[in-house]
């Protein structure tokens, strides 16, 4: 695949697993730079965790500015939960802790995902980009101190059961903007009473914008 001629404008991205979002920015503002024979200004509009996987809008050039708009836009995800065990991060990262061994039912599922459903409020992870005080809230938490995350409204605006066989359970979310589905998977957990954490993350839309439109990013870079 050609790489794109964008000077001002988006591309949309399939960020793959283990790669961080500032990471794709870099290799893209790297290439498009080389391409152009100068420096290209290119941001991201919200960070997917490294081990997610999916859609990212870049914004290049004087579409920067356009960058905070891209990221209050809803989003849709597809998650594989783990139930059972909690994770210090919330997801495969972290240190593992088994919870239980009681195997919820189907219809157990099916009940608590509706309760998630419409307004609700969630507790950031510890780990994650949001700045307490000045600060990287992730930074914070690497250096052992004790970080006082404040509750937020969301909206999930559907819950959809995918597939469930114990531990793992499949859920496509449709959510507002600064909803974290790393504390959408523990809640649910704690719901159930038997623990849980995201296993696997990817986000297939931004509003309107699709994961069929977007470039790998192996193929964007050979």
């Amino acid at each position: 695949m050609s790489i794109p001629d964008i000077q001002d404008g988006i591309l949309m991205v399939d960020k793959p697993a283990g790669m961080t979002s500032f990471g794709v920015v870099a290799r893209v503002r790297r290439v498009l730079s080389g391409l152009a024979g100068k420096k290209v200004k290119v941001g991201h509009t919200g960070t997917l965790d490294p081990f997610a996987t999916g859609l990212m809008i870049i914004v290049i050039g004087k579409e920067c500015k356009n960058a905070a708009a891209y990221s209050k836009l809803d989003k849709t995800y597809e998650a594989t939960i783990r139930l059972g065990k909690t994770s210090t991060t919330g997801d495969p990262e972290g240190e593992l802790t088994e919870v239980s061994q009681y195997v919820p039912q189907r219809q157990e599922v099916e009940k608590v995902l509706k309760t998630f459903v419409g307004d609700i409020t969630q507790t950031p992870p510890v780990y994650s980009a949001i700045k307490v005080g000045g600060q990287r809230a992730y930074k914070l938490a690497r250096k052992g101190e004790v970080v006082e995350m404040p509750r937020r409204a969301v909206v999930v605006y559907s819950l959809e059961l995918l597939n469930y066989s114990y531990p793992s359970l499949t859920i496509r979310a449709h959510v507002s903007s600064g909803t974290y589905i790393r504390t959408l998977a523990e809640d649910i957990g704690k719901a159930l009473q038997v623990g849980a954490y995201c296993h696997a993350l990817r986000r297939t839309a931004v509003a309107d914008y699709g994961l069929a439109s977007a470039i790998q990013l192996e193929d964007f870079f050979n």
